[in-house]
């Protein structure tokens, strides 16, 4: 049976390090946060990622029994298993083709081909896989989602240093209205790529899942151009959302700020 409340948990940069693996460092914070509600996993990313980089926690933890998977910002929707005979079940999904003109959908991949091509002149690190259609949202990363780690890290130093990511976010943006005027979001996508989707398809999709539930928010892209930022901020108004750096301060929210105020909810 579903508890009253649930606490959901952007992945990158909140509980793993960027593109990276879930440790058991958390664990025992999450055991006894489960005592007082389900736990959701709600991301950009898709299911392959969040099955890879949460093994520990979704494959070999009792936890995956009261888990919530949400990739692509929750336009899916996979519910935990009932019996350790069970693996994940996909009860929701949406498809960006469906909600968007064919027009609009090309132009989409036209624009952010085009924009590749031109980000092949910065000095940056490129890899392959730059352009990744999850159904629900289309995922442009720059240097491309096979960089290794110091690729990632070269690529991070170059985007702070000069604001890279910031100015192909206004012009995608700016490129895409043209063709689908107030029909379309770019958002940047933890620390090296970009997430385009329909307006409205954004972290909030995740909450007409939980209708019943009482839904609590925690992550680390939180300011307007990070893809947190729309359930951050209706949440935060309720006094139930959280911004978190890395994984070792989510443990800190979750002992401090959930644990004690779940307790007497």
């Amino acid at each position: 049976m579903n508890k009253k409340n649930i606490v959901l948990f952007d992945m990158d940069g909140t509980l793993t390090e960027a593109r990276g693996k879930f440790e058991t460092e958390l664990m025992l914070d999450l055991r006894q946060l489960s005592q007082y509600a389900d736990i959701g996993i709600l991301t950009g990313s898709d299911f392959g990622y969040v099955n890879e980089q949460m093994e520990k926690l979704i494959k070999f933890s009792e936890l995956r029994f009261v888990t919530h998977l949400l990739p692509c910002n929750g336009t899916k929707y996979y519910a935990p298993p009932n019996s350790s005979s069970e693996e994940y079940r996909l009860v929701h999904s949406n498809d960006m083709a469906k909600e968007l003109s064919d027009v609009c959908l090309r132009e989409i991949f036209k624009i952010t081909t085009q924009c590749q091509h031109d980000v092949c002149y910065q000095s940056i690190p490129l890899t392959g896989h730059f352009i990744n259609y999850r159904g629900s949202m289309i995922n442009w990363c720059p240097i491309g989602r096979n960089a290794h780690s110091d690729q990632r890290k070269a690529f991070i130093e170059y985007d702070k240093e000069h604001n890279l990511r910031k100015r192909l976010l206004s012009k995608l943006q700016i490129k895409i209205d043209r063709f689908c005027p107030g029909k379309v979001a770019v958002k940047l996508g933890g620390d090296t790529s970009f997430d385009i989707y329909p307006q409205g398809w954004d972290k909030t999709y995740a909450l007409r899942h939980f209708k019943k539930q009482t839904a609590w928010f925690v992550g680390d892209r939180c300011d307007p151009s990070g893809n947190d930022f729309e359930i951050y901020k209706q949440l935060v108004e309720l006094n139930r959302a959280f911004k978190t750096t890395d994984p070792l301060y989510t443990g800190a929210i979750i002992r401090e700020e959930l644990i004690p105020r779940l307790k007497h909810s």
